[in-house]
């Protein structure tokens, strides 16, 4: 693949699910990065890019016959990463998770939150 094949006419780029699934946590690492450092928040066309990147990877994860690749992809945000996307504290992200409001779950020291989940409850849903 070249990068011919991944540039429409209007200057859009195709991003293929496997690219997708490559980029998505580095992105969204560096951009919670940015927005600690500089206090801004995202955009909502980049909060819909990540999601849409999100979507492509979680495709990819299933073969063409519908079976789950054997090896999942986690892109599971940090309390604080996800605390800034809701404008709340990495104690009220926790205080959810603990709640059964959101998905989330304890690795070491860390709370790391399903972003499906994160999304669900932004829009008014639970987990």
């Amino acid at each position: 693949m070249d990068s011919d094949d991944l540039l429409l006419p209007d200057g859009t780029v195709l991003i293929p699910p496997d690219v997708a699934r490559e980029l998505l946590r580095p992105l969204v690492v560096g951009l919670a990065a940015r927005c600690r450092a500089d206090g801004t928040n995202l955009s909502p066309r980049t909060v819909r890019l990540l999601h849409a990147l999100h979507n492509s990877a979680e495709h990819q994860q299933c073969s063409a016959t519908g079976t789950p690749d054997a090896r999942p992809v986690s892109v599971e945000l940090t309390a604080p990463e996800a605390a800034e996307l809701l404008a709340c504290s990495p104690e009220y992200v926790r205080r959810l998770v603990r709640a059964g409001r959101i998905v989330g779950r304890r690795a070491g020291p860390a709370w790391l939150i399903d972003p499906a989940s994160l999304d669900a409850y932004r829009h008014g849903a639970t987990a």
